[in-house]
């Protein structure tokens, strides 16, 4: 192990080397593996629990790890891989902010022999082999539950229209073209429904406020029948707004999220929230054993998806435990 990532290692990780075990590191008491995680943000309770997820993974499989969040800037998170390469970590794993930008990173990654995880985010390049694996969601899956339930909602409702709005994710990030495109795929075709308009909402819940805003004011609390928020911060941002504007949520207005946390279990629960499509963001152990496996040599699948549900108004939420984020 050379010199500097020694130093960088023992100065930044020191609370995490106290808690692995002498099998786990070699002679000089570093771990034996060390990863390089680039965590996008923390604008979420989703997000927060994804990097909790992945600190308590790689203290159980005794790894270490080099976090770095980027604040939504991906020029924050590029440099952050690069000085991942620069102390030559064993795999370097990250959630791409936006799809496209990375080539010149993944090939310099490439060129240093360290393989890359996406992990939560898909990017877009003209050569797949820059990365070795993704882990994380099923997008298009999530958006086509989310639409599924809509149907399932309108046939109860015995609607004969219903009008839409949608509130997006990060413009051009995975999560946000993928649960537009299941979300419309599943609706597409069915002449009850009419999508108004699509606004950005950057995944934040402020943004969820100030889109919900601007929907209410556009086209009035009678033109709206649908909200389809592709996360959970954003759609809790959207039932404050339609509360303070003397509407019940879940009632006058269907809600449809993305995520799970337990704010918006509680809020479905309540009858605030009628659907929600699962996001899990406890993918730190899968990320681990991943990691495992290529420091041994192994091969790993390209494409890796975790388990995940819908919670909707028509189940029985009683069984839905305590999640953590």
């Amino acid at each position: 192990m050379k010199l500097r990532r020694l130093l960088f290692i023992m100065v930044t990780l020191a609370a995490l080397l106290a808690g692995c075990s002498s099998s786990e590191q070699n002679s000089s008491g570093t771990p034996a593996v060390v990863v390089g995680f680039s965590q996008l943000g923390s604008e979420s309770g989703w997000r927060i629990g994804n990097t909790a997820s992945m600190e308590q993974a790689a203290k159980d499989w005794g790894f270490g790890l080099m976090l770095d969040n980027a604040n939504q800037r991906q020029e924050k998170q590029i440099a952050a891989i690069r000085s991942f390469i620069s102390y030559q970590v064993d795999v370097i794993v990250f959630s791409p902010i936006v799809e496209t930008g990375w080539e010149n990173v993944l090939r310099e990654a490439r060129q240093a022999n360290i393989p890359v995880i996406l992990m939560d985010r898909m990017l877009e390049v003209d050569d797949d082999s820059l990365y070795t694996a993704y882990i994380g969601a099923d997008f298009l899956a999530e958006g086509r539950r989310a639409g599924q339930y809509l149907l399932k909602k309108a046939d109860a409702l015995g609607a004969d229209h219903l009008n839409i709005v949608e509130i997006t994710g990060t413009e051009d990030s995975t999560p946000m073209r993928d649960r537009q495109t299941g979300f419309r795929s599943a609706i597409e075709g069915d002449g009850r429904f009419t999508i108004l308009e699509s606004v950005t909402g950057d995944f934040l819940r402020s943004k969820g406020e100030e889109c919900m805003r601007y929907l209410l004011d556009k086209y009035g609390p009678e033109g709206i029948d649908v909200v389809y928020s592709h996360n959970d911060e954003m759609t809790l941002g959207a039932l404050k707004v339609l509360e303070a504007a003397g509407l019940r949520p879940g009632q006058d207005i269907i809600l449809i999220s993305v995520d799970g946390q337990q704010e918006a279990v509680d809020a479905l629960k309540a009858g605030k929230i009628n659907c929600i499509a699962e996001c899990t963001p406890d993918l730190g152990n899968a990320v681990m054993e991943m990691v495992d496996a290529l420091t041994h040599g192994k091969q790993v699948p390209k494409r890796n998806h975790p388990v995940e549900r819908v919670f909707t108004e028509f189940d029985d939420l009683s069984g839905i435990g305590a999640r953590g984020y």
